[in-house]
């Protein structure tokens, strides 16, 4: 989305803008980018490159702009037709996939949390120890909550079509 509107304002804009974003980046590529892209800037502002090279730059823009919109469509093409097929599926499982995950994220967190708070309450010394072991499990339940939160919206979704 964002590159089909730089495709859309043209090279010096984009040049502009990401000089600037990068003189902010404190890492040597960045600024070494940043550098490279002022000195672009310049020749740009100095039209001491041809008007005829910069529109076809844009317009190289534009069409992968356009290939990466495709791509995008394809892909939520291909998820939205699997998520079709598993709500039209007579196989019982399938179609109660989504609650039985939600169900066991719900149980294994609750779970999680009992055990934390028994940990807390009765055996205070060893609290940190628990504390620190459950943040290492953050990325696991990241993982696990991403999953379960797309399942609720697009059952949601689902419900709002009559699905």
């Amino acid at each position: 989305m964002l590159s089909a509107l730089f495709a859309k304002i043209g090279l010096p804009v984009l040049v502009s803008v990401l000089s600037d974003s990068l003189k902010k980046v404190r890492h040597p590529a960045a600024q070494g980018a940043a550098a490279a892209l002022e000195t672009l800037e310049t020749s740009l502002q100095n039209h001491e490159i041809p008007t005829e090279q910069i529109e076809e730059a844009n317009r190289h823009a534009e069409k992968m702009a356009e290939m990466a919109w495709q791509e995008q469509a394809a892909t939520l093409s291909e998820v939205n037709q699997s998520l079709r097929a598993e709500v039209a599926s007579e196989d019982p499982y399938v179609r109660r996939m989504r609650p039985t995950f939600g169900y066991l994220m719900a149980l294994t967190w609750a779970a999680q949390m009992l055990a934390i708070a028994y940990v807390m309450v009765f055996r205070t010394a060893e609290s940190n120890l628990v504390i620190e072991a459950m943040g290492s499990l953050s990325m696991i339940w990241t993982v696990g909550l991403s999953v379960l939160g797309i399942y609720v919206y697009k059952r949601s979704e689902d419900k709002r079509l009559g699905l």
